[in-house]
């Protein structure tokens, strides 16, 4: 454990250079996704220096810790409570889906609460308010 935890501070230092997609600051509809230069004359594929940099080998994280979450945490990705039954609460940690309602989402978070599970993506869930006559002062 103490290993992993080291690994992913050193992930986290890494050094990485944000991949910038050619010709990004000149053009308005060009999205921020990376994509290859292509091109016979372009100087980002002939790797000049000031033209950015392009992802290679040696730019991604150790082995032993690649797609952990930041906390050192393995991420599972749950849609039902039942989902929680096998997920290991010492190396493992839950996501809940992004298409879950609010309902199942409060059913959950309650289980893996119960189940000692750390939530990444947890919610303030609120129990829905019962409507009740509306309070009277004494002084009217």
């Amino acid at each position: 454990m103490e290993e992993r935890k080291r690994l992913i501070r050193v992930r986290s230092q890494h050094n990485k250079p944000s991949f910038k997609r050619r010709g990004l600051a000149q053009k308005k509809q060009l999205e921020d996704t990376w994509r290859r230069p292509r091109g016979l004359h372009n100087k980002q594929r002939r790797q000049f220096k000031a033209k950015g940099a392009i992802p290679q080998a040696g730019y991604g994280s150790p082995a032993a810790v690649r797609g952990f979450h930041p906390s050192g945490y393995e991420e599972v990705l749950v849609f039902a409570p039942s989902e929680l039954a096998g997920v290991n609460p010492e190396t493992q940690a839950v996501r809940i889906g992004g298409t879950v309602g609010g309902r199942k989402r409060v059913i959950i978070q309650e289980q893996a609460l119960r189940l000692g599970l750390k939530v990444l993506n947890a919610k303030a869930v609120t129990a829905p308010e019962t409507e009740s006559a509306p309070e009277v002062s004494e002084n009217e």
